[in-house]
Formats: C-alpha cells, sequence, structure tokens
C-alpha cells in the first residue's frame, strides 16, 4: 500500500515537474516565451546616488524625515513601471543618502526630473488689479499666501468642457481645504494668481467662497505635461530636498554578458554536481540526479513567478543547488550504513531517512534564519542573493525528503 501511494506522488510530482519545465520554457512546445524580470545589473539601467539636505530639519526629525524621502521617492520611481527599484537610504559620517537603482530604464533624464522634482504650486493674492502680461514682469504685485502644492491630497487629469484643453484637477486635505475656502471668502471679486514653478499659470476671478477644497488648474500646456504635473503632484512633496551626487549607467550589453555567464556557471556547476553523484552513489546517484533536475525546474518556475534576479540571486540559486545535493548525501549515507547492519533495503531506506533528517532539518533552518537576517538587515545587493538562497533551501527540503524519499520507496526492491 505504501509502495502504491508513493507510485502516485511521484506521477505527481513529474507531471508538476513537466508543468514547471513548460513555464520556464515554453518555446519546447512552441508557445510564447514569458521573459524573466530581471535586475539592474543584468539588464542594465540606472545607479543614482542623492545626499539630503538636513540643515533645516530638526535632530529629533531626521529619522522620519529620511523615512519619508524614501516613500516619496519610491513612489516617484513606481511611476516608471519597471521591475522592482530599489529605493535605500544610508548615512556616511553626517551625510545622508538615498540610493536609487532602477532597471531598464531607456530615459535617464527623465527620471532624474521625476525623483528630484516636485511641482511648485503656490496661491498668491493680487495686490491691484492689472492684466496678466504686466504683473508677470512684477513679481512684487503679489502677496504669498500659506496655501501650497504641500496641501494637495491627490489630483487627475481633467479636459476643458468648452475648449477641451487639458487641465488639473486638485483636491487639498483638510487643511489645505480649509485655507483655501477663507482666502477665495475674502477675495471675492477678485483675482488669485496661481503659480507653478515660480511661473504664473492663469489669475482667475474669485466668484464666490469655494468649499470642499476643490480646485482645477488651467493652462498653456499639453496632455502629456498635465499628465506629469499630476504623477508628480500624487507621488507627493519631498520632505526635505535631494542633491544628485553620482550617476552611473549600466549598458544592457553588458548585463547580459554577466546574465550568460551566470548561466553557463550554473548549468556546467549542476552538470559536475550529477557526474559526481552517478560515479559515487550509482544507482542512488541516478534518483538523486533526477531529484535536482526536477528541483531545478521548480526552483525556476518559482523565480519566473516575479522575483527580480539579479546575479547575486543566481549565484543563492546556485549555492541551494549544492545544499539539495548536500542532503541527498546525508540520506545515501545513512541508509548505506543501516544496509552495512543487515537490514533490509526498504526499512535502511526509512531507517536512513529518519536518521538524517534532523542534520537536514536543523543545517537548513538555520540557512533559512540567515537568509531572513540578511534580507532584511542589508542592502539590495545582499537582498537578491538572500531571497534567492531562502527560495531554493525551503524546496530543497521538499526535493529531498519528498521526491527522492519517493523514488527510493518505489524503485529499491528487497533483495
Amino acid at each position: 500500500m505504501k509502495r502504491e501511494k508513493s507510485s502516485i506522488l511521484l506521477v505527481g510530482v513529474i507531471v508538476l515537474a513537466i508543468v514547471a519545465g513548460i513555464f520556464v520554457y515554453p518555446k519546447w512546445l512552441g508557445g510564447k516565451f514569458l521573459p524573466w524580470r530581471l535586475g539592474l545589473d543584468l539588464i542594465g539601467g540606472t545607479h543614482l546616488v542623492y545626499e539630503m539636505d538636513m540643515s533645516q530639519v530638526a535632530s529629533s526629525d531626521k529619522d522620519s524625515a529620511v523615512a519619508g524621502l524614501r516613500d516619496v521617492i519610491e513612489r516617484r520611481v513606481n511611476l516608471f513601471g519597471v521591475s522592482e527599484p530599489q529605493v535605500v537610504s544610508a548615512k556616511e559620517g553626517n551625510s545622508y543618502r538615498l540610493i536609487v537603482e532602477i532597471a531598464g530604464i531607456k530615459d535617464v533624464n527623465r527620471a532624474i526630473k521625476m525623483i528630484g522634482e516636485t511641482p511648485l504650486l503656490d496661491f498668491r493674492e493680487v495686490v491691484q488689479s492689472q492684466n496678466q502680461a504686466s504683473l508677470t514682469e512684477q513679481q512684487n504685485q503679489f502677496i504669498l499666501t500659506n496655501l501650497t502644492g504641500r496641501y494637495v491630497k491627490s489630483a487627475q487629469v481633467g479636459f476643458d468642457q468648452t475648449t477641451g484643453s487639458p487641465e488639473v484637477n486638485i483636491q487639498f486635505n483638510d487643511e489645505g481645504a480649509k485655507i483655501f475656502e477663507d482666502l477665495t471668502a475674502k477675495n471675492v471679486g477678485k483675482p488669485i494668481a496661481i503659480f507653478l514653478d515660480n511661473a504664473l499659470i492663469e489669475m482667475p476671478t474669485v466668484q464666490e467662497k469655494i468649499s470642499g477644497g476643490s480646485a482645477r488648474i488651467t493652462g498653456k500646456f499639453t496632455a502629456d505635461e498635465a499628465k506629469s504635473m499630476v504623477e508628480r503632484f500624487n507621488a507627493g512633496a519631498l520632505p526635505a530636498p535631494i542633491n544628485l551626487i553620482s550617476q552611473q549607467t549600466i549598458g544592457a550589453s553588458l548585463g547580459q554578458q554577466s546574465l550568460n555567464k551566470a548561466i553557463y556557471s550554473g548549468v556546467l556547476g549542476t552538470i559536475l554536481v550529477m557526474i559526481f553523484m552517478l560515479l559515487y552513489y550509482r544507482i542512488l546517484g541516478i534518483f538523486a540526479s533526477f531529484a535536482l533536475i526536477i528541483y531545478v525546474f521548480l526552483t525556476a518556475a518559482f523565480f519566473k513567478l516575479g522575483i527580480t534576479m539579479t546575479l547575486a540571486g543566481i549565484a543563492g540559486f546556485i549555492l541551494s543547488i549544492g545544499m539539495a545535493v548536500d542532503a541527498n548525501v546525508l540520506i545515501f549515507e545513512r541508509t548505506k550504513e543501516e544496509l552495512k547492519k543487515g537490514l533490509a533495503k526498504s526499512s535502511a531506506i526509512e531507517e536512513g531517512f529518519r536518521r538524517a533528517w534532523p542534520s537536514i532539518r536543523d543545517s537548513n533552518v538555520s540557512t533559512m534564519i540567515t537568509s531572513v537576517i540578511l534580507y532584511y538587515f542589508t542592502g539590495s545587493f545582499i537582498r537578491g542573493f538572500a531571497l534567492a538562497l531562502l527560495i531554493g533551501v525551503i524546496i530543497s527540503m521538499f526535493s529531498a525528503i519528498t521526491i527522492t524519499r519517493t523514488m527510493l520507496r518505489v524503485f529499491m526492491k528487497n533483495d
């Protein structure tokens, strides 16, 4: 009965491995290839380092300012739709820095602009009613108010119902809505100037007090400019100024060379391990090699579900292959010891697994704990290694305990 159950389980595992193999490389059946999500070091991209200006930030608020900056920049970078951009904060002496890595980005200048700039929106009162052209030349005709873009809660692109021109509809938060209401109540029948990046956009006349915190910004900008403005408004304002101090562009050709070398190393390492297992363990080595192939398919399919692969991640994956084989070595050695005691093969297999399991469990759990620590307390480069190693170790435990054990139960017969 146990052997029948093992046979059914083995068939299920083989089917799962075949499905995983097709998912990893569907061209085998003429399917459409789903590309891997590659990191900066493999697909190329941009590495930016910013220095944060904390001169106007209180010492007690610096940590929260750094966290706020990181969150805002992450939202801005996510607007590009790239695969898992990395935004990491670091401190070097008295200098606070943000490291931004964007893989696969084509328009680097636009990325720099989107990251470092916030639309400077502010509403100003007009000292005297003049035409817009003269006021543009005489900036001292305006009185600054407290209503600025920092109070913008959300923004969206709209179109004027009369002219069809693009406009930006903004919604202030509660505090901004109250300031806007007081400002419009104070200036009924008078113009209010709207400035964007210190340029006069429009100067509408207030007809009545406006409640609710909604406002429209119209001007001579295109739909793309309006969309860009909305994206930056919704990303939020920076808690502190930042300055770009380093920019490095990694070409896609260099990344492809690194990827090819990493794949070659992984395939070569797997083949050498399989040869060793076949030469040293012979029949048992066949089972170990077959289990290793299934392990590679399952792990590769898992990575292809959406995990960004980096060179460090590939290194972690290759290391996990060795750990998967290590579990088989422990099992086989324990099984050989039981066979020397005169036990039947089926009994020796069960006893070998029972005695090898504590060592396999302890070594893998300690590796998983280390991987988790590395992932949460290190930079993006080490995180890729830690995540790949963690996933690989978890699947390797399944491979050793389930796949190898099942094959031995099915194919190893008592003398």
